[in-house]
């Protein structure tokens, strides 16, 4: 039986999920979410410091205002970086870049 022919009914989250497997632009609707999940995950203090998030060969970049403030975000780079792949189930950040 194939993906999409069942009498039960799906889950929209796992709907969704199989509708963007097989989308095209899956990876740039998934960068997307990533952009839009940033402060949720980060927290409001941490997202008020950065500005111009964006995607550079598989990086997600950050710049920070605050010298203090990189070195902190670079400290946490990692965990960030889990989370939102964690978020979106795929692993579209290869590493976080914190610029100043």
């Amino acid at each position: 039986m194939g993906r999409f022919k069942s009498n039960k009914p799906k889950l929209l989250k796992d709907a969704l999920k199989d509708f963007l497997d097989d989308y095209p632009h899956r990876k740039r609707l998934k960068r997307g979410m990533i952009l839009s999940l940033w402060e949720q995950t980060v927290g409001e203090r941490i997202a008020e410091q950065t500005e111009n998030v964006h995607f550079e060969h598989g990086n997600l970049v950050v710049h920070v205002k605050n010298p203090a403030w990189r070195q902190e975000i670079h400290m946490k780079r990692f965990s960030i970086a889990k989370k939102l792949n964690d978020e979106i189930e795929e692993k579209i950040i290869k590493e976080i870049v914190v610029r100043s």
